[in-house]
Order: C-alpha cells, then sequence, then structure tokens
C-alpha cells in the first residue's frame, strides 16, 4: 500500500471529512528528506585516513508524505524527538529543500523563498528567538515592519492589538533578555503575526511554560485562528495543546505518517489511562488485589499506579472497604505515552 492510500486509509478510519480541494492551503506530494552525515571514527589517525576514504550513512528524516490541507483549520503533528515534525515545518517553510517529491503552499514551492510567499507565511520555532535580544519588542517590530514593507503606523496599531489580547501591552518597552520565558513567547508570537500570514508554522510554542502562561497562549491562539482563518500546523508535547486547539492530528513515526484523523477519535480508541496516587490511613493487614495488574502488599499506606480510567472507581471501592483514605490524587497520563502506547502496537486496532 502506498503513503497516499495508507494516508486515506487512516482518514477513512479516523472519521475526517472529505477534502475541499477549491479551500487547500498546503499540498504535499511525495514530499521527502534524506540527510547525509560523515562516520567519523576516534582518533587522530582516523581522522587523516577520513580524508581520502570517507565513510558516510543516508538518514531518512522524512518519507514520501502525501498530505492536503485547508485553509482554517489547526492541524497537530505529533510525535517523539527524532520523528520528522521540524523536518516536515522546515520543507514546507521552504527552509531546506527536500531530497524528493514537491509541494506547494499557497500556490507556491517554499523553497523557492519569493517574497510574495514569504508575507504570506510565519514559522515561530520555540526554542529560537526571532526578535532582537537586546532589544525591546517594540523596537524589533518596527525593524520587522520594514522588513516586511508595511505601514508603520498600521503595523503599531496591530502591535496594540495583539498585545492587547495577549496581556502584555506593559513589557513593549522591555529589552527582550530580561523578559521571562513565557513573556519572550508573547512577544514572538506578536513578531511572527504582525504581517498577517495567511499560513502559520508553530514548532513548540508552549514548551517550559507554566500553566498560566500555556493557557494564555492556547486561548490566544483559538481567538486568533477562529475570526482570521489563518492555516496552523503545530508541534507540541503537550496533550492540552492538541486536544484543546487541533482539529485534526497527524501523528508521525521514524519519519512516516502512521495516523491522520481527529483527536478525539484517536483518543476515544486508545485506552484512556490515568495515575492514582493515595494514601491510606491504617497499613493493610494482608495483600491486597486491587485490580488484575497491581497488588499492594500488606503494610503498605501509600500507592501510585497507572490503571485505565474506568478501574479507577472499582479501585478506590476496594480500598475503602479496608482502610479511609487520608489524601488522593489523580492525574491524567502525558500524551506522549498515549502516542508511545500506539507506536509500540499496543492499539494495532487503530489502523485496522
Amino acid at each position: 500500500m502506498s503513503d497516499l492510500e495508507t494516508n486515506s486509509h487512516h482518514r477513512a478510519k479516523s472519521g475526517v471529512r472529505p477534502i475541499d480541494k477549491s479551500r487547500l492551503s498546503i499540498q504535499a506530494m511525495g514530499l521527502g528528506r534524506d540527510f547525509v552525515t560523515y562516520k567519523k571514527p576516534e582518533g587522530l589517525l582516523n581522522s587523516i585516513k577520513g580524508l581520502w576514504n570517507r565513510k558516510y550513512e543516508t538518514k531518512v528524516a522524512l518519507q514520501p508524505t502525501h498530505l492536503e490541507l485547508e485553509q482554517g483549520q489547526i492541524i497537530g503533528l505529533v510525535g517523539s524527538n527524532g520523528a520528522g515534525k521540524t523536518t516536515l515545518l522546515k520543507l514546507l517553510s521552504g527552509l531546506i529543500h527536500p531530497t524528493h517529491g514537491d509541494a506547494r503552499v499557497l500556490g507556491h514551492q517554499p523553497w523557492k523563498r519569493e517574497a510574495a510567499f514569504l508575507r504570506r507565511i510565519s514559522i515561530l520555532l520555540g526554542q529560537k528567538n526571532q526578535l532582537w535580544w537586546d532589544l525591546p519588542p517594540a523596537d524589533s517590530y518596527d525593524l520587522l515592519a520594514r522588513i516586511y514593507e508595511l505601514d508603520r503606523t498600521q503595523a503599531r496599531k496591530r502591535v496594540q492589538e495583539l498585545a492587547e489580547m495577549l496581556g502584555c501591552r506593559d513589557q513593549l518597552l522591555t529589552q527582550l533578555r530580561r523578559l521571562s520565558l513565557g513573556e519572550r513567547m508573547k512577544m514572538e508570537l506578536i513578531g511572527a503575526l504582525l504581517h498577517e500570514p495567511e499560513v502559520m508554522f508553530l514548532d513548540e510554542p508552549t514548551i517550559g511554560l507554566d500553566i498560566v502562561a500555556q493557557n494564555s497562549i492556547r486561548e490566544f491562539l483559538a481567538t486568533y485562528v477562529r475570526d482570521r482563518r489563518p492555516t496552523v500546523i503545530l508541534t507540541s508535547h503537550y496533550m492540552d495543546d492538541i486536544s484543546l486547539l487541533a482539529d485534526r492530528l497527524l501523528l508521525i513515526s521514524k519519519g512516516r505518517i502512521v495516523y491522520d484523523g481527529q483527536v478525539d477519535d484517536f483518543m476515544s480508541r486508545a485506552e484512556t489511562r490515568q495515575t492514582l496516587s493515595l494514601k491510606i490511613l491504617q497499613p493493610l493487614s494482608e495483600d491486597l488485589q486491587l485490580t488484575a495488574d497491581h497488588r499492594i502488599a500488606a503494610g503498605s499506606r501509600s500507592l501510585s499506579i497507572e490503571i485505565p480510567s474506568q478501574q479507577i472507581g472499582p479501585a478506590l471501592q476496594k480500598l475503602l472497604a479496608v482502610s479511609p483514605i487520608q489524601d488522593i490524587k489523580i492525574e491524567e497520563v502525558e500524551f506522549e505515552d498515549i502516542i508511545r502506547d500506539f507506536l509500540e502496537g499496543r492499539h494495532d486496532h487503530l489502523s485496522q
């Protein structure tokens, strides 16, 4: 089965509605990227030998990929580190050339980097700054307005509007390096949106941020996309980023898209698990079989286990029958763990 047939198969199984060809903003046709690296053994002598007899190896970062993405969607792109997420973003934004295949973003071939194309897209890499470190964000925005040939009065008005939405107007005149990580990310978002792009590539925009900053950026993105209707490809390691924002989920593994469908459908088909942590007032007098897979030893007064959500109620009833519960905490399992379970084959039925 070809990649295109495989993706169509996943889409049919996951309940994604048919693509409206008239609304396409991004197309990838067999798009792929390989990297060739030089293998250098240790030692000075081997380094000298390598000048005449080098050994190379080819790493497939992105296998031939077929995509069709509509205008106004937020697409969640998830996968483990090294799966090919950032490579796909860099190809579609034109930062790197493909080894094979082709792509069209807003009708342009991205890696030609035409001015008309660059004015219509933006890319934000969560671990890299696009604003100038020693300047206040307001000065950086003036420079960006000149680069994009924007009307400076209108650009300043737009900065104020975006800063108001993000709640960061008071930081516009503070040096970027003096701002907190969350404040810097808000400023980076304003810079990425200053020229009103039609396509946005957001690579880990909430990485390392606290809960308050994460929620602020999520709410802003949800409102902005609803009102302005850009196409957004969003990568993240946080389940909430994807589940609360994305209209569609692309799961990538080893450079290949292995799931293309709705987020809710993926989550409902995957086994929902939670972490149960608690303390009981009285130590157990004997071993207690809490679930089929978890036994609590006699004398225990605390536990922390990961179990399916539907087993939490019966487990608590068993514990309450032998001792009052002093403290309890139930947490969602990380989205990364759900993805890992899928990739390890625990949920093979998703692709059948």
